[in-house]
């Protein structure tokens, strides 16, 4: 390996967009794929393990989305950057990752020589915005005097347990997951419900499709 090659990771539930990408990065001398991951919590796993220079995360990841796990990297490995490769151009979402420490943000729909250029930006300690996002972005700044920021604020840890009960999980398969106990699981689970004023686990599932935490 090249001193100047970097190092990524790969993180994508679908197995052709992974291979896609790394057959994209693998062919410039730049890149070394070190790893690839089909959720948040392997990409985690594997981000501990490996240190990447830049994670490529999509933001819809099952079992932790790609924000939360930019939370989660950048708190571990404050070093690794991150480049948010999705389908999503909402505003609320690309507000939420850059905060949480994303520094390059592409769309699917993009053509990969923006991948690659964000690639190349990140690895310089650069960031990228491909320019439907730096559009996005503009507006967002021109439209702050707006005000209204999200009065409710769930803790990580509580925006990670409604993720697993809207993906399906019963408490006790998150207590394993988490490895927590199923009292802690439920002590979260009221503690956000009461904060959203939430009665039903449905309204929960609706209040995390609504708020991008999880796929429709």
């Amino acid at each position: 390996m090249r001193p100047s090659t970097s190092r990524v990771l790969i993180a994508d539930d679908h197995q052709a967009m992974r291979q896609g990408v790394r057959t994209l990065l693998e062919s410039h001398a730049d890149f070394q794929v070190v790893g690839e991951a089909a959720n948040g919590r392997e990409a985690l796993d594997l981000a501990l393990d490996t240190k990447p220079d830049i994670a490529i995360l999509d933001y819809s990841l099952p079992l932790m989305n790609g924000l939360e796990l930019t939370r989660a990297i950048k708190h571990e490995l404050p070093h690794t950057e991150i480049l948010i490769y999705t389908m999503h151009d909402r505003e609320s979402i690309l507000i939420d990752v850059l905060r949480a420490g994303a520094r390059g943000y592409v769309l699917k729909s993009d053509s990969g020589i923006h991948l690659v250029s964000a690639a190349k930006a990140l690895a310089k300690r650069k960031p990228y915005f491909s320019g439907a996002i730096s559009e996005t972005l503009l507006e967002h700044f021109i439209e702050t005097n707006h005000g209204g920021e999200k009065g409710i604020m769930l803790t990580a840890r509580e925006r990670e347990i409604v993720q697993l009960i809207a993906e399906g999980k019963l408490n006790k398969q998150i207590a394993h997951m988490l490895n927590i106990s199923v009292k802690t699981v439920e002590t979260h689970r009221a503690a956000a419900m009461h904060k959203l004023k939430l009665r039903t686990t449905a309204e929960l599932v609706l209040y995390a499709v609504r708020n991008n935490i999880v796929e429709p």
